[in-house]
């Protein structure tokens, strides 16, 4: 998993004093490696819908200068426009009701130029995936617990049995605003990374 992390984190593209905001932050880990890369003088912002995943996050990276989380909303940001260089959101986008609107405020708050990043679990559909495919429910529990979302198995399936394809979420990210998308499967597919920057102003 922390793989699957670097690889979001590095595609950020951040730099020191930059600023980055992690969506769907759960316990911050992501959160704390975008925090890394934006030393010194960088700052991040952590968002959650869940108050007990952020008190986790307040209290695990407590002191450390510039990373801050907050209780918050993925499709009503608590963010000014324009006001990051990169947005992310890793095993968090499937959970969201409205995709497109996600992507549409994480364009939102991010600079002309920036990047917005979303890792997520995929339906496997390689030849090989479809061979797969009757393992595919007892496989992503187990991606669940190294995502550290191990709990609600059942729910994890279906959430990601019915989360588009690739192809798909690409072009609702277009649909969102957001330019030059591209995505990568990982892990043999079971994981996409999927990047777009967001264009200049009009």
């Amino acid at each position: 998993e922390p793989r699957w992390r670097r690889s979001a984190v590095s595609v950020a593209q951040l730099r020191p004093g930059g600023r980055a905001i992690d969506i769907a932050t759960g316990t911050g880990k992501v959160a704390a490696d975008l925090h890394r890369r934006v030393q010194p003088g960088g700052e991040v912002l952590g968002v959650d819908i869940s108050p007990g995943m952020i008190g986790i996050a307040r209290r695990r990276f407590d002191g450390r200068a510039g990373l801050t989380f907050v209780v918050g909303d993925a499709l009503a940001l608590p963010a000014p426009d324009a006001s990051f260089d990169a947005a992310t959101i890793a095993f968090g986008m499937r959970n969201l009701p409205d995709y497109r609107q996600g992507f549409a405020e994480m364009r939102r708050v991010v600079r002309p130029g920036g990047r917005v990043v979303c890792l997520e679990i995929a339906r496997p559909r390689s030849r090989l995936a479809r061979v797969l495919r009757a393992w595919f429910d007892r496989i992503v529990p187990v991606i669940g617990r190294l995502a550290g979302q191990g709990g609600a198995y059942a729910y994890l399936v279906r959430s990601v049995r019915n989360y588009p394809a690739p192809e798909a979420i690409a072009g609702i990210m277009r649909d969102a605003g957001l330019a030059d998308v591209t995505w990568t499967g990982i892990s043999g597919g079971i994981v996409t990374l999927h990047v777009g920057t967001v264009p200049p102003a009009a």
